[in-house]
C-alpha cells in the first residue's frame, strides 16, 4: 500500500493535512513512511513567533490590562461628576488613564488572540505531511476550552493548547490529562479557581462549596465517556480530591500571577473513594493520582481509541480498528505514539471508503497548502466564523462535533461554496492553471467529472472554487 500513489492521497488527505504547494509526486509513493516519520520525531514544533512564552507570563500581562482598564473606567466616571469648571483636568486624567496601544489596535485579550491563532494557522501549513498537527488538532478539542468564556480563556487559548496539547501529543496520556486539567485556561473554563472544599479553611469561613464543573467533564469528555459506568457520587468526589486547583491571582501570593497552584486552605481533607477506589493522598498529590488512575483505566483506553478512529477514518469506524487501538492503549498504559503508530501502520484505516467530510478549519487549511497561500487573520476569523468552526471557540465542553451530519448540511455547503469562491479570486493572480492544480492538489483522486468542471470553468476563480468543492477534495 505505501507505493500505491491514490492509498498515499488519501492517507495524506485522512491522517495529515493533504497536499502543500511545490511538494514532489512522489511523496504520495512513500506517505505512510513521511506520517511516521512525526511520530518517531517527538512533539510537534510550536508555533512562532509570540509575544508571550506561556500561561503564566500571560496571566501577569492579563492582570496589568485588567488593572489599567480599571483605572480608565474609574477615571471617566470621575471625570462625568465633575463640576464644569474642573472637567479639563478631569478629561487630561482620563486621557492619561487609558489603556496603552495604538490606534486601531484591538484590546490585549483579543490581540493576543490573534497573533496565536495567526501563528498555529502558519505552522499548520508547513509540514510534509501534517499528522502531528492534525493531532494537535484532535486532542485540542477533547480537552477544549472556550475562548469567549472571559479573558482569561481569550488571551490564553493560545498558550493552552502550546503548554497543555502540543508537548504531548506523542507522550503520555496521563501526562496530557493532568497538563489539561492544571492548565489555568481549563481551571477558568471551567471554574475550578471558583471551587472551595466545604470542610477546608476558605470553605467554613466563607460558606461557599464545590463547583463540579471540571470533575464532571474530566469524566464525561475527557476519560471514561458519558456512558464510562460512573455515577453522581464520584462526580462529587472528584470534585472534592481537586478542590486548591486553583490559579494564582493579580497578588502572587501563591506564585507568579496567572499560573497553576495548588491551595491547600481550598482543598477539602480527607480520604474520598472515586470509582471504587479511596485516594487518601496529602494535598495536589490527591488529584494527581486520581487523574493518572483515570488515564490507565480501561474504560478511558476504549473511550479514547473510539473518538480516533471515529476522526480519522470514518463516522462509524471499524470495530476492530477500534479494539486494536484500545489494546494498544491499555497495554502501554496511554503511549499516545504507539496508539499513532498503530493508527498508521493498519491497513483497515488506510483501506476504509472515503467518507469523513473535511472540518471546517481542516478545509481553511487544505485549502491554504494547495493554493500556496498564507492567510491573514481576517482570512482566517471571517471563513471559520461564517463556517463555524472558529479556533477555540467551541459552544460547551465537549467541543466541535466530529461527524458529517454536523457539517455537510445544506446551509454548510453553501457556505463553504461562497468562502471557495472568495479564496479563488484571492488566489487566481498566484495559483498555478487550476487544470495543472488538479493533478497536483488530488493526483490519483481526481475524477474525471472533477477534471472536466474544472477545465471548462469560465473563469480561473470558478476553477479554483470548483476544485476546492471538489468531492475527493472535501472528503478525506
Amino acid at each position: 500500500m505505501a507505493s500505491d500513489p491514490r492509498a498515499g492521497s488519501i492517507g495524506l488527505q485522512r491522517f495529515g493535512l493533504g497536499y502543500r504547494a511545490g511538494q514532489p509526486d512522489d511523496l504520495r509513493l512513500h506517505a505512510r513512511d513521511v506520517l511516521l516519520a512525526e511520530v518517531a520525531a517527538g512533539p510537534p514544533p510550536q508555533p512562532q513567533p509570540l509575544t508571550y512564552s506561556g500561561a503564566a507570563e500571560i496571566g501577569a500581562a492579563l492582570y496589568a490590562f485588567e488593572d489599567e482598564e480599571k483605572i480608565a473606567r474609574e477615571t471617566r466616571r470621575v471625570a462625568e461628576q465633575t463640576a464644569p469648571g474642573t472637567q479639563v483636568a478631569a478629561v487630561s486624567q482620563n486621557q492619561m488613564a487609558q489603556p496603552t496601544r495604538a490606534p486601531n489596535e484591538p484590546a490585549l485579550p483579543y490581540r493576543t488572540f490573534r497573533d496565536e491563532a495567526k501563528a498555529r494557522v502558519e505552522l499548520a501549513l508547513l509540514p510534509d505531511g501534517g499528522f502531528a498537527e492534525r493531532l494537535v488538532q484532535f486532542w485540542s478539542n477533547h480537552f477544549c476550552i472556550a475562548a469567549t468564556k472571559s479573558n482569561m480563556t481569550r488571551i490564553m487559548a493560545g498558550a493552552y493548547e502550546r503548554e497543555a496539547i502540543r508537548p504531548h501529543v506523542f507522550g503520555r496520556f496521563a501526562d496530557m490529562l493532568v497538563a489539561a486539567e492544571s492548565h489555568p485556561a481549563m481551571l477558568e473554563f471551567l471554574d475550578n479557581r471558583l471551587s472551595i472544599g466545604p470542610g477546608s479553611s476558605a470553605g467554613k469561613r466563607r460558606g461557599r462549596g464545590l463547583n463540579e464543573n471540571l470533575a464532571r467533564e474530566i469524566l464525561e469528555l475527557h476519560t471514561l465517556g458519558v456512558s464510562g459506568g460512573y455515577a453522581q457520587a464520584d462526580v462529587t468526589n472528584l470534585a472534592r480530591i481537586i478542590t486548591g486547583w486553583t490559579v494564582v491571582g493579580r497578588e502572587g501570593v501563591l506564585g507568579f500571577p496567572g499560573s497553576f497552584a495548588f491551595n491547600p486552605g481550598l482543598h477539602e481533607p480527607g480520604a474520598h473513594p472515586l470509582l471504587g477506589r479511596s485516594y487518601d493522598q496529602p494535598g495536589k498529590a490527591q488529584g494527581l493520582a486520581a487523574l493518572n488512575d483515570l488515564a490507565r483505566h480501561p474504560v478511558t483506553a476504549n473511550f479514547i481509541a473510539f473518538k480516533l478512529a471515529r476522526h480519522f477514518v470514518a463516522d462509524a469506524p471499524p470495530p476492530g480498528l477500534v479494539d486494536l487501538l484500545a489494546q494498544i492503549f491499555r497495554r502501554t498504559e496511554g503511549d499516545l505514539a504507539a496508539v499513532s503508530r498503530a493508527l498508521i501502520e493498519s491497513d483497515e484505516a488506510w483501506g476504509a471508503e472515503q467518507t469523513k467530510m473535511r472540518s471546517p478549519q481542516e478545509f481553511l487549511i487544505a485549502s491554504f497548502r494547495a493554493l500556496g497561500r498564507k492567510p491573514d487573520f481576517g482570512q482566517i476569523v471571517g471563513p471559520l466564523t461564517a463556517m463555524g468552526q472558529m479556533l477555540w471557540q467551541p459552544s460547551g465542553p465537549n467541543g466541535y462535533p466530529d461527524g458529517n451530519e454536523s457539517w455537510a448540511t445544506p446551509e454548510g455547503i453553501k457556505t463553504r461554496i461562497d468562502v471557495a469562491a472568495g479564496w479563488g479570486r484571492q488566489a487566481a493572480g498566484s495559483a498555478p492553471d487550476p487544470r495543472l492544480l488538479v493533478d497536483q492538489a488530488l493526483g490519483p483522486l481526481a475524477s474525471a467529472e472533477t477534471r472536466q468542471a474544472v477545465a471548462r470553468a469560465e473563469s480561473k476563480p470558478q476553477a479554483l472554487a470548483i476544485l476546492l468543492m471538489s468531492p475527493e477534495f472535501q472528503r478525506r
